[in-house]
């Protein structure tokens, strides 16, 4: 199977697997009882229907519209497709849903019509008015699409936006803005090229126009050619570009402009065209996969250039999520009647400044960057920039309030803000920084047991994100058996055989046994052992041949952990290993310890587990709020052993390490509910926060909470993570999904990044 036909699998496997699709609707009342149903539904439902009927904002009261986004489509300009079709644009439509939810936990309702006529399309978005709060048009091509958008912003009173036209636009917006500055040109002045009229070309052309782009100093082109006023095929939108400058070509528009906008397709712009723009030139590529000119050609012909494309692999991506999810949060959030031109150039500007500003450390390791700052290679924010939702969605907002179309204004911003951050939970985009981050540094991974589809299936995974070099050990005759039939390609890796490996077997037995001859290992039983491919993986590891072991999928835990405490050990900061898992949840990632290797703890183990904990949870740029759990709430059950060794666990934290923020020991309820734990005992350190780390006192209640939670749904683990080892060492549960393996993988790799 080649490449191309893998990505095919996968995407389809991806959306075909478990429950078809990518979403599904939750109830977000309680439906267990009887009672709830009646309340639900007839005849407890009638009362806000009559409240609604008397006065229909109550809707907003009473219903999910101010949270219920559609994203509607007729499928004629699919991504890069074409007209293909409502049925075949949904998988689209879908994932645009997820972006809002994940974004800016906004609820979508993905719409697809088969509506071509503009007429027909608008009528019947119409009639769903009542149903929405905002609509999002996306994938109609143009120029219908333009009159839809008009006709439907003069017609409804909610927000609307074809996002393919303003997403675009708003971000390279931004872009330019910064740009332009860094160049010392002035808007007014610059002379731009704009390769593409489509509606996104059409869209930013206009918005740049609006920032303050002289008309006259705009050449645009399409597949025909240069728009001048000679040509007698132009609509009424692409019109509204024509020059009247005697220019047939992109080579002679070219010629001394300032900036280079591409909306068009791949590879068109050469060398040659970007050496006879003017001084510092600014070349947005924003053709996707492809860019109209390869960036590291770019800079090299260009070193005064500033580049940005649509691509997340180089520098300024101009991606439309930094824009759409916050635009109709902030829209949402007022009740604004519309996204008018005011709000879209308040999220420009915001997006802009926003550019400006210290870029979080959360940021700079996702994408292993130590000196990420404002200037040729930082015009616009990362997508996963958490400030992006307190930036561009009050911004937006508060235009809204400014132009008029906001009917329920925002009087505390500060409160506001900290609505925005409690919606999504500060570190809801966990593993998309892991992976990021991951990306920077791909480091070699040993796997273990690759004679394992799931294990095989996470490393093309791995190698096709470029996240980590697989090493395989087994077998390669039975492994690549197993990857002809499962159609799984792994070109180049490696594949070891530690049975045939006689040489390494001597290398690695004789330093086991100088690790190990005085616990009683005979030189013979340590080379013997190099023959499992536990010992002789993390016997790699060891030797630095490779800075990952990942093992424990098809073996008994103990079995799996030993050859990696034998053969690595503990870190010197540590006397003892342990185990974490990290749950991935809406709230963000929640942190269980011990949960894999520990059975019973004492009060100096505990204490030094707090602290290895705390450590690791820091070192994911998140604070760690440690709640000690157990059956006792702050002393109540003295006589008790265990809540009594919390007790003194914590005492010893408080004094000897008061940048610590824990406290218990207490029961889950009262460390996840922080208002309620404030409520009876005002004094603890967490204060009104939910506690985001769990610390169990004996193995058997963290794991079978862990499990629990991990089973339920909704929840995804990453772990075990293993604490306390010199180098870097997972060891799986027997039911990881592909996903999770990838996860631990991600995970593993930025430790050893780290290590280094």
């Amino acid at each position: 199977m080649s490449n191309k036909n893998k990505k095919y699998f996968d995407a389809l496997s991806y959306h075909s697997e478990g429950r078809p699709g990518k979403i599904e609707v939750i109830s977000t009342k309680p439906t267990r009882t009887q009672f709830d149903l009646a309340l639900a539904y007839s005849p407890g439902v009638a009362e806000p229907c009559l409240k609604i009927a008397e006065n229909p904002e109550d809707v907003y009261k009473y219903t999910a519209k101010g949270n219920l986004v559609a994203v509607i489509s007729n499928g004629t300009a699919v991504l890069g497709l074409g007209d293909i079709g409502p049925e075949a644009s949904k998988p689209v439509m879908e994932g645009k849903g997820v972006l809002f939810k994940l974004f800016a936990d906004i609820d979508v309702f993905d719409i697809e019509l088969n509506c071509k006529g503009v007429e027909e399309f608008i009528q019947t978005v119409k009639a769903m008015e009542p149903t929405f709060g905002g609509i999002n048009l996306e994938d109609i091509k143009a120029p219908e699409s333009f009159e839809i958008e008009e006709r439907l912003k003069a017609e409804l009173n909610i927000p609307i936006m074809h996002d393919d036209q303003h997403g675009t636009a708003i971000i390279s917006g931004a872009g330019l803005i910064n740009a332009l500055q860094i160049v010392g040109k002035d808007i007014d002045k610059v002379k731009l090229v704009v390769n593409g009229a489509g509606a996104s070309a059409i869209a930013c052309t206009k918005l740049f126009v609006s920032l303050g782009v002289n008309k006259n100093n705009i050449v645009m082109l399409d597949s025909k050619g240069v728009i001048n006023n000679k040509r007698e095929d132009l609509d009424k939108y692409k019109s509204q570009f024509a020059t009247s400058r005697e220019l047939s070509s992109l080579e002679e528009a070219l010629v001394g402009a300032d900036v280079f906008v591409g909306l068009s397709k791949g590879n068109i712009l050469t060398p040659e065209m970007i050496l006879s723009m003017a001084n510092d030139p600014i070349v947005f590529a924003m053709a996707n996969p492809t860019p109209e000119i390869d960036y590291n050609l770019a800079v090299q012909t260009r070193p005064d250039i500033i580049m940005a494309t649509g691509r997340s692999d180089y520098p300024n991506q101009v991606n439309n999520v930094l824009g759409f999810p916050f635009i109709f949060r902030g829209a949402l959030d007022v009740r604004s009647t519309a996204i008018n031109e005011a709000m879209k150039l308040a999220a420009v500007r915001a997006i802009a400044a926003l550019a400006h500003e210290p870029v979080p450390e959360v940021v700079m390791m996702a994408y292993n960057e130590n000196n990420l700052s404002f200037g040729k290679n930082y015009i616009i924010p990362k997508p996963i920039d958490p400030r992006l939702i307190t930036t561009v969605a009050p911004a937006v907002a508060k235009a809204a309030m400014d132009s008029g179309v906001a009917r329920m204004p925002i009087t505390d911003w500060e409160e506001y803000k900290e609505s925005l951050r409690k919606r999504l939970g500060i570190d809801n985009d966990f593993v998309n920084r892991l992976m990021t981050r991951a990306k920077t540094s791909p480091k070699k991974v040993v796997f273990a047991e690759a004679d394992n589809v799931k294990i095989l299936r996470a490393a093309q995974g791995c190698l096709n994100e470029k996240i980590a070099q697989p090493i395989l050990l087994g077998n390669e005759e039975n492994i690549r058996a197993i990857m002809a039939e499962n159609s799984i390609e792994l070109p180049n890796v490696s594949i070891i055989d530690p049975r045939k490996e006689l040489t390494k077997q001597e290398e690695y037995g004789k330093l086991l046994f100088d690790k190990r001859g005085r616990k009683g290992l005979t030189h013979y039983e340590a080379k013997y052992q190099m023959a499992n491919r536990n010992y002789f993986g993390s016997m790699m590891v060891m030797n630095g041949e490779a800075d990952v072991f990942i093992s424990g999928l098809t073996r008994n835990y103990p079995l799996a952990l030993k050859p990696a405490l034998e053969c690595i050990g503990t870190s010197q900061k540590s006397s003892r290993i342990s185990g974490m898992h990290i749950m991935m949840t809406k709230y963000g990632p929640k942190f269980f310890s011990d949960t894999t290797v520990n059975v019973q703890l004492n009060e100096e183990e505990m204490y030094c587990l707090v602290k290895d904990v705390h450590e690791k949870v820091k070192s994911f740029q998140i604070e760690p709020r440690i709640a000690l759990i157990s059956y006792s709430n702050f002393g109540s059950n003295q006589d008790q052993t265990t809540p009594t060794m919390m007790s003194k666990v914590v005492k010893r934290l408080h004094e000897n390490d008061p940048e610590i923020i824990v406290d218990g020991e207490m029961q889950p309820v009262f460390a996840i509910d922080g208002e309620q734990r404030m409520n009876f005992y005002p004094f603890n350190k967490l204060g009104t926060k939910a506690a985001n780390t769990f610390i169990f006192s004996n193995l058997e209640s963290a794991n079978a909470t862990y499990q629990i939670l991990r089973t339920m749904g909704n929840v995804e683990a990453i772990g075990p993570v293993l604490l306390g080892f010199k180098k870097t060492v997972h060891i799986l549960h027997h039911s990881s999904t592909v996903r999770e393996i990838m996860n631990m993988v991600a995970l593993g790799v930025v430790e050893a990044q780290d290590k280094e």
